[in-house]
Parts: C-alpha cells; structure tokens; sequence
C-alpha cells in the first residue's frame, strides 16, 4: 500500500555490520555511497575487480600508429562519408603520412562504394588478409567478403567474431593513422573495439536537429565511459546554399552541435554544408576530397583533417 517504502537490501556482511554503521541509512542501502560500512566497501571493491578481469585487454593493431574512429548517434547524419573523406583529408595535408580505413559498420558497409572498390582480399603468406587500396588508402570492410546485395543477419557473436577478424586478420602494413567507420549508436561493436584496441581519440558527427543531437550526447558519453578521448564534433549538413541565387538556408537548424560541444566541452572540428557535390562524388565513388579538391566543400573536411591532427597532438603531449 501506498506510501511505498523501499525494501531494506541485506548482504552477508551488511546485516551483522549494520548496527555498528550509524551512518548507513536506508537510502543508501546496497549503493556505493561514500557512507558504506568498510565491509561493505571490500565486498564492492573485490566484485568491481572481479568484473575487471573479465575484460579483454587492449592490444595495439600490428603496424598502426593512432586509431581514429568516426561515430555518430544515429545513422543517416554522413558519418561513412566523413570518415572517407577525412581519411583523404588526412593525407592530401600531409602527403608522406599513410592512412588506412576499417569499415567496422558489419550490418550496413559503405565504404566499397564510397572507396569505388570491389573484389575479395588476398591472403597474404601469414593468412591475414591484405586490404584492398584506392587512391592510396588501403581499406578493409565486411562487404569485401559477402555479395553486394546480401543482407548481413546475424547475432551479436557472429558480429563480435567478424570484428575480431578485421581486427586482429588484417596485414595493414606500417600505418600513422587508421580511420575507422563506426556503426551508429552504442552497441556490441563499439564497446568490443574500444575494449580490444587502444584508441587514440573519436571524432563524433552529426546534424544540428535536436533528434540527431540527442543521440550525438549518448555517443560522446559513451566513449568517455569507456576511457576513450573525443576529439571534437562535427557538424554535417550544416547549411545549404542555393546553387541559383546563393541564398543559404539551414535545413537542419543552426549551430545546433556547436552548441552541444559547448555544453560537453570538446573542440567544435569544423563544418560540413549539404552540397550537392558531396553525394554525387560520393554515389560515384569519387570522394569530394580526390575529385573536387579545391572545392569549398573538399576544404571543409581539410580543415576537420587538419583540427584532428592538433588534437591528437595536444592529447599526446598533454
């Protein structure tokens, strides 16, 4: 009956420690509120260390200097094609860095089209699998080995296994940055690679709506939960310009991740406009970046390249 009163919550060694903790009240029973009894404190501390054991330790990719990923929220806000095109930024930059490109988004893989490439990768004399290249960059993705059409359906660990081949089965050669595609949201796949790999920092996109921003919030926080610096935000689809008559209209809102960076306190990268070279040199695989490199549009995701690098900068030397 109402008013409801919790259920005082009794452990082995809180029941006969209880009387002798004055402090212990029932609010705050079973928690780990600084007023736990030292019994207590030793049983959370002991089943925390317990659960540490279980996970994976992180052990780097053969070859590979810094791993960026690019993640986003949600689908649908241009995370695959920032992260090609910032893969290229990267490079057209800084032409003696090597970059590469992990497709890690099992369920829906865009890079063979984005990157313009098909085909299954070799084995090399180790039985890894030797990334398929275009315009310098060697990629890996799950639709490298499955038909174009064919759906991927499959259970979280068949996916964690798959994950673990384009992981740890990949001769990617000497890399200083290997760019990877996240699948959206917060699921198995992110935390099984944030767990299995060191991670340099996460470049996070998405649009300026509310909806997207929502989500955008949960992935940035995702990643600090798990220890994993965020780079900054990327605001796509920032605005549309009439090829016409130029006017500029914002079609998603304004400023709208400028403004959640503000409010996370992360770097704001840059902005990407909704342009219409962008999906046409993207359908075509023909990233913007390669086909129309002095375009406002390819100097956009430069100037994300470029606030990347500073970052990874500023994090390993502070």
């Amino acid at each position: 009956s109402w008013p409801w009163r919790p259920v005082p919550y009794h452990t082995g060694t809180q029941t006969e420690n209880t009387a002798a903790c004055p402090l212990l009240s029932q609010h705050c029973r079973g928690t780990a509120c600084p007023c736990l009894c030292v019994p207590e404190r030793e049983r959370l501390d002991k089943q925390k260390q317990h659960m540490a054991r279980g996970l994976p330790k992180q052990k780097p990719i053969a070859g590979v200097e810094q791993v960026i990923v690019v993640a986003s929220g949600k689908g649908g806000v241009g995370k695959s094609t920032t992260a090609v095109n910032l893969a290229l930024g990267l490079m057209a930059n800084d032409p003696h860095v090597t970059v590469g490109l992990l497709d890690a988004d099992v369920y829906g893989p865009s890079i063979p089209k984005l990157m313009n490439l098909k085909g299954n990768p070799e084995l090399t004399d180790k039985n890894l699998m030797r990334p398929l290249v275009n315009f310098g960059i060697p990629c890996m993705s799950m639709g490298f080995l499955v038909e174009d059409v064919a759906p991927i359906v499959w259970r979280g660990l068949m996916v964690m296994s798959a994950i673990e081949k384009l992981l740890r089965q990949v001769d990617w050669g000497l890399l200083d940055y290997l760019v990877v595609d996240m699948p959206p949201g917060t699921g198995d796949v992110q935390l099984s690679i944030t767990q299995n790999i060191p991670i340099a920092g996460a470049v996070i996109v998405s649009t300026p709506q509310d909806i997207a921003l929502l989500d955008a919030r949960r992935g940035a926080e995702m990643f600090r939960k798990v220890n994993v610096p965020v780079l900054g935000l990327v605001q796509n689809m920032s605005v549309f310009q009439c090829p016409n008559c130029h006017h500029q209209t914002h079609i998603f809102g304004a400023d709208g991740v400028r403004e959640l960076a503000r409010n996370l306190g992360v770097e704001m990268l840059g902005d990407i406009p909704l342009h219409l070279n962008i999906r046409e040199t993207s359908d075509q695989g023909q990233p913007v970046v390669v086909s129309s490199p002095d375009s406002p549009e390819a100097e956009a995701y430069k100037k994300v390249a470029s606030a990347v690098v500073q970052r990874l900068h500023k994090s390993s030397s502070g």
